[in-house]
């Protein structure tokens, strides 16, 4: 399996999963806030939309389908 059928199936799963969802949300760790001698953990949330899903799902499929040939 080359680098290209490899990137093409995770470009797969992850659109399938991105639409399965209706798009995916996530959070990450934020700058801490200190106030006070209070320190206050904060995320950050990230929401990635189904059109975004699409699109890898169809660029996956665009690899697989570019498939070259070679010698």
């Amino acid at each position: 399996m080359n680098r290209q059928s490899i990137i093409a199936v995770l470009l797969i799963t992850l659109g399938v999963v991105v639409l399965a969802y209706s798009g995916l949300t996530f959070k990450t760790p934020g700058k801490p806030i200190d106030f006070l001698g209070i320190h206050i953990a904060t995320t950050d949330s990230h929401f990635i939309p189904p059109a975004v899903g699409a699109l890898a799902l169809a660029g996956g499929v665009a690899l697989i389908l570019i498939n070259p040939r070679s010698a």
